[in-house]
C-alpha cells in the first residue's frame, strides 16, 4: 500500500538488535505513552512464550510486510490463515513469505519464513466474507491491511471475536466509521485486548525524543506546525489490468476493489491514505486535534477515468483549539516537488521533526541515539505487551489523526470552513449498500465512463 519506502541491503546492520533495544528502552520506543501498564488480560489471553497464532487480512505489499514484521517478532508466531478480497494477491503474498524475500516498507528479512507458516489450503480465504473466516479460524491476533473502508467493520469484527489487533492507518474514510472503531477501540479496552496502529513514526526514537523535547519546551510555544506529503503518486490498476490477471472483464465492483486507492469509500483520498501520518504528528506534538479546517484542492495532473473521483492536491488550514495552526499540504502530481515530512515553529526556535533537528538562538540538537527499523518496532511493542499481560491500546489516537485528515478532505472538497464536532457527527456514510461483487458500488460512471469528482461550494461534506 501507500506507505511505501526505499530500504538498502546494508541499512539494518547499522542498527542495534530490536530485542536489545527494547529491552533498554521500550517506554522510548513506545512514544512515551502512558498504555504500558500492567492489566489482568482477559479474551485472547497469550502468555510469555505461548504461540500467538496470526490471521493476516489484506495479502497487498503493506500485508505482506506487516506479515513479515509480525513473524519476526520475539517468541514463537505462526502465520496461521489468510484472506483477501482476491486469490491472487493471497498465492502472491504466500509465496514471498514461503521465500522469505520483501524489501519493502524497510522489511528485509533472509531466509524463508516457511517453518513460521502453517496455512493450507483450507484456511485461504477469499472473498468479501473472509475477513469473517480467518477471525473465526482459531486466531489469537489479527492484522488488518485490506483498503480502509473495510476497517471499521473488520476491526470491530476482531474486537468482538476477542483478538487482538495490528490494523494498518487511516482507521476509516468517514466519521460514522471512525465513530464505529472509537467504539470497538473501547470494547478492546473493556476486554483486556491489545491494539497497535500502523502510525509507526510513534515508535521511532528519533521522533519520540524530538517530541518529547518539544513538549518539555525546547522552543517554547509552538503556533505553527506543517505537515507534508507531497509526491508523484501511487500506482493505478485498469480494467485491463483485472482482465489479464484474472481471466474476465471485471464488474464495477470488482473493477473498484482492484484500483481502490481512487474511490472514497474505499481509500478516502490520498488525505486521509497517505497524509495520515504527518498529520498525526502535529497531533502528537499538540496534545490534540484541531477544531476546524478550511482549505483547497482539485484535479489537475492525474484526470483520466481510472483516477476515479479522488483529487491530486490538497492544501489545508487546520485550527487547535488553543489557536494554534497546523499548516498540511498532500499532492499527487509527478515532477513537482516533493517533501514528506513535518515541522514545527515556535517563539524560541523552530524543528525538522522528520530529521530530528531543533534550532535555536543557543545551537542545534540533532538526535544521535539508538535507531530501530520503526515498522518492526511497532509490532515488537504491540507483541511484546500482548506477552507481558500489558494493555496497550493505539486506537483513539489512531481515529483522532483518522478523523482529522477526513476533516481535512471535508474542507477541501466542499470548500467551506468545517468545525470538528460537525464533522466528527456527521451522517454521511460512503460504504456500499451491499457488499457483493455483483451489486453496485456506492459510485458508479457516467456513460463516458468518468466518475463524479466533488465540486468545492457544491459537493456537500457533512
Amino acid at each position: 500500500m501507500a506507505d511505501s519506502q526505499d530500504s538498502s541491503g546494508d541499512k539494518h546492520s547499522q542498527f542495534p538488535s530490536r530485542r536489545e533495544f527494547v529491552r533498554k528502552s521500550s517506554a522510548l520506543a513506545v512514544g512515551g505513552a502512558s498504555w504500558l501498564t500492567a492489566l489482568d488480560v482477559a479474551g485472547a489471553h497469550v502468555a510469555g512464550d505461548d504461540e500467538i497464532k496470526v490471521a493476516l487480512i489484506g495479502c497487498g505489499g503493506r500485508g505482506t510486510g506487516a506479515a513479515v514484521q509480525a513473524l519476526n517478532t520475539e517468541g514463537k508466531v505462526t502465520l496461521w490463515a489468510m484472506a483477501d478480497a482476491f486469490h491472487k494477491p493471497l498465492e502472491r503474498c504466500l509465496r514471498k513469505l514461503n521465500r522469505g524475500v520483501e524489501q519493502r516498507y524497510d522489511v528485509q528479512t533472509t531466509g524463508s519464513l516457511e517453518k513460521k507458516i502453517n496455512v493450507p489450503p483450507e484456511r485461504r480465504f477469499v472473498g468479501f466474507d473472509a475477513y469473517q473466516q480467518a477471525i473465526n479460524s482459531g486466531v489469537d491476533l489479527v492484522i488488518l491491511a485490506t483498503p480502509p473502508g473495510f476497517r471499521p467493520m473488520q476491526f470491530e469484527a476482531a474486537i468482538d471475536a476477542g483478538k487482538h489487533v495490528f490494523t494498518e492507518k487511516p482507521l476509516a474514510v468517514d466519521a460514522p466509521g471512525v465513530r464505529r472503531v472509537l467504539a470497538a477501540g473501547k470494547k478492546a479496552s473493556d476486554k483486556g485486548l491489545a491494539v497497535g496502529v500502523g502510525l509507526q513514526r510513534h515508535h521511532n526514537p528519533g521522533y519520540v525524543e524530538t517530541i518529547k523535547r518539544l513538549h518539555d519546551g525546547a522552543i517554547g510555544d509552538i503556533p505553527l506546525t506543517r505537515a507534508y506529503w507531497n509526491g508523484g503518486g501511487v500506482w493505478i490498476r485498469t480494467r485491463a489490468d483485472f482482465a489479464k490477471t484474472y481471466g474476465h472483464e471485471p464488474t464495477e465492483m470488482e473493477y473498484q476493489v482492484n484500483n481502490w486507492y481512487y474511490f472514497n469509500w474505499l481509500c478516502g483520498d490520498h488525505i486521509v491514505e497517505q497524509h495520515i501520518h504527518n498529520i498525526d504528528v502535529s497531533n502528537w506534538l499538540k496534545g490534540a486535534h484541531p477544531i476546524e479546517a478550511n482549505g483547497m484542492g482539485g484535479r489537475e495532473a492525474r484526470t483520466n477515468k481510472d483516477c476515479g473521483q479522488i483529487f491530486d492536491h490538497h492544501a489545508v488550514e487546520f485550527t487547535y483549539a488553543d489557536g494554534s495552526t497546523m499548516l498540511s499540504q498532500c499532492r499527487h502530481q509527478p515532477g513537482c516537488w516533493s517533501q514528506v515530512n513535518e515541522f514545527a515553529t515556535g517563539c524560541g526556535g523552530s524543528a525538522d521533526i522528520g530529521k530530528h533537528l531543533i534550532v535555536t538562538p543557543s545551537g542545534e540538537w540533532r538526535y544521535s541515539g539508538p535507531k530501530v527499523d520503526d515498522y518492526q518496532q511497532e509490532h515488537d511493542d504491540l507483541f511484546a505487551a500482548i506477552r507481558g499481560g500489558q494493555t496497550y491500546n493505539e486506537t483513539e489516537y489512531g481515529a483522532h489523526s483518522t478523523m482529522t485528515a477526513i476533516m481535512g478532505r471535508m474542507a477541501t472538497y466542499g470548500g467551506k470552513v468545517v468545525k470538528w464536532d460537525e464533522a466528527i457527527n456527521s451522517e454521511i456514510d460512503l460504504s456500499p449498500a451491499s457488499y457483493d461483487f455483483a451489486a453496485a458500488p456506492p459510485v458508479v460512471p457516467n456513460s463516458d465512463g468518468s466518475y463524479p469528482v466533488p465540486v468545492p461550494g457544491k459537493t456537500k461534506v457533512v
